[in-house]
């Protein structure tokens, strides 16, 4: 028999038998969400009848129990991705991979079971292709273990009954989006599927001590797709960020059980898969020219202090409203620095159309590249250049101060790695290869020249 689904609003607990945009009890829109209906009780529940299913818990004292940490870890070819893991891939550890269509998620995938089934018994789950067409990646990525097994199934019930077995050390499952299970009618992808799917799985990998790797698809905001729950139940959730077309890409832990969630591991694709980029700051500036518009940021990725330009273009706009756009810089907080310039300087940017981009198509949180940015755009709109011998960090307040930077020794030290003179950045950081700025006008005033 199967189970009889409801909606539920999130917001009040409403139930509906099929969905609607507004709850009718609270007025909340797009709140409802697929569940399965729970089970009707008897005139008499169990607690008033007296009578509890439960049992006494068998516990252990804490000082006997063995840490996870203490067991052996599966190791990948990559040696920042078993960094950004925690040291390896845990046994009995599950963990969630998302990422963008195209992004190189199945090619990750079969790059680290081919790693890993030198060793252990590896099983391959595809419910969106067939075994020829893994076969092809495979060949071509050079995965030929005779330990390293194929599947290709939609069935939630069976792969927790495969995982069950125990014949596996590691389990990829590609990916959570296509599994259904028998006893829920609704289609694969809903709620209620990927809820009671992930549950399934994570129960058979925590018994039986396997690793599981689950994929998972994403929004068009690039938001992991599914329930919030799902994030909660797994260990591990990685985030497989980068341009598909091209640049690096980079994987780095959202959340992460067994290690921190500072640690990035930087990929660029080639013809043979995968390849970490052990020294981004070199490549990313291998190509620079010294141009106005152009400025060396000294940023952090995780732990990793990386060098990477910001580029900048101002035009004049045609359109009453000028445009701005940014390529891997949150466009509110370009609007804000465009802002603070025009208030805290004599630069006008009203009739300005202004464009930034981060070469190599990284993604900047790092709220140091504020005075990167503020530099590039003077540069671009003054048509003055930056010398090449220094490189910029430091966050910009509303009042156009120049505020502290996280962890800028490492970025000192890049800096100096890669054969930079000075740094321009805030009053606060104690080194003579930094030159202290404490004034946004006063620092383009004069080093923009």
């Amino acid at each position: 028999m199967k189970a009889r689904s409801q909606f539920v609003c999130q917001q009040c607990g409403a139930t509906y038998a099929k969905w609607v945009g507004q709850c009718n009890n609270c007025s909340a829109w797009n709140s409802l969400v697929e569940q399965i209906a729970e089970p009707e009780l008897g005139k008499k529940s169990a607690i008033e009848k007296g009578k509890q299913s439960g049992k006494k818990l068998e516990y252990v004292k804490l000082k006997t129990v063995v840490p996870s940490d203490a067991k052996a870890r599966l190791l990948t070819e990559f040696s920042d991705l078993n960094t950004v893991l925690g040291g390896g891939i845990l046994m009995g550890s599950v963990a969630l991979l998302a990422g963008q269509p195209g992004i190189g998620k199945s090619t990750l995938l079969m790059q680290i079971s081919a790693e890993v089934a030198k060793k252990h018994d590896v099983l391959y789950i595809s419910g969106e292709e067939s075994a020829g067409q893994v076969k092809l990646r495979a060949e071509r990525l050079g995965a030929n273990s005779d330990r390293l097994s194929f599947a290709a199934s939609t069935s939630g019930n069976d792969i927790a009954k495969t995982i069950e077995s125990g014949e596996f050390d590691l389990v990829i499952v590609d990916s959570i989006q296509t599994l259904a299970m028998d006893e829920i009618s609704s289609a694969p992808g809903t709620v209620s599927q990927v809820t009671n799917c992930g549950n399934l799985i994570i129960r058979a990998a925590k018994a039986t001590d396997t690793a599981v790797i689950i994929v998972g698809h994403v929004t068009k905001e690039g938001t992991l797709a599914g329930p919030k729950v799902l994030e909660h139940l797994v260990d591990v959730v990685l985030n497989f960020e980068g341009d598909r077309y091209g640049g690096f890409k980079t994987v780095r832990a959202i959340k992460n059980r067994f290690g921190s969630t500072n640690e990035v591991a930087i990929f660029e694709m080639g013809e043979g898969g995968l390849k970490e980029v052990q020294n981004p700051s070199a490549a990313l500036l291998a190509e620079r020219t010294n141009t106005d518009g152009s400025i060396i940021l000294a940023t952090l990725e995780g732990n990793r202090p990386i060098l990477v330009e910001i580029q900048a273009l101002a035009t004049q706009s045609n359109f009453g409203y000028p445009k701005r756009t940014a390529s891997g810089f949150d466009i509110n907080r370009l609007n804000l620095l465009i802002a603070v310039i025009e208030r805290r300087t004599k630069l006008k940017l009203s009739d300005k159309d202004i464009f930034i981009n981060v070469v190599g198509g990284l993604k900047l949180n790092d709220s140091a590249a504020d005075l990167a940015v503020c530099m590039a755009i003077a540069s671009a709109v003054a048509g003055r250049k930056l010398g090449e011998e220094y490189v910029v960090f430091g966050e910009v307040g509303l009042g156009g101060e120049i505020r502290s930077a996280f962890r800028a020794d490492q970025r000192i030290a890049e800096a100096k790695k890669l054969g930079f003179l000075h740094a321009i950045g805030p009053s606060t950081v104690h080194d003579k290869f930094v030159i202290p700025v404490k004034d946004l006008r006063e620092t383009l005033i004069k080093y923009v020249k």
